[in-house]
């Protein structure tokens, strides 16, 4: 069974950025789809973005399109999330996850159901 570790977290102004990674221990890394999702307290946990076995497909939430990414490093077993112009509305807790199954073209993936093994999570501030 994969572990997950996230780590990058922390406090930043607005229109700052920052860097999460997750690394991961266990099975073979390259064989577990991946993904970020966040969660305020009192709140459902919300997709942020995924990211194929093999890293070539990416997929995001609106809210973040266009200021966040996700890349992998399958030889290094970390999935990252690069987080740029942030707004104090991206404060809360980002999890890392991974799937035992393919990303296939399906809304699936966008759920929590889908991922089988989640982080601890990591706190992110935005400061106005």
């Amino acid at each position: 069974q994969v572990q997950l570790v996230e780590s990058g977290g922390g406090l930043v102004l607005a229109g700052g950025s920052l860097r999460l990674s997750c690394a991961a221990s266990g099975r073979t890394f390259s064989s577990f789809s991946m993904g970020w999702f966040r969660q305020a307290p009192g709140k459902e946990r919300e997709f942020v973005a995924a990211i194929t076995r093999s890293g070539r497909t990416t997929y995001y939430a609106d809210s973040v399109k266009g200021r966040f990414t996700i890349s992998r490093d399958n030889a290094k077993n970390t999935v990252y999330l690069q987080m740029n112009s942030l707004k104090p509305e991206d404060t809360t807790v980002y999890y890392c996850a991974a799937g035992a199954k393919p990303m296939l073209d399906s809304p699936s993936f966008y759920y929590t159901p889908f991922w089988d093994v989640w982080g601890q999570g990591t706190q992110v501030t935005v400061s106005s």
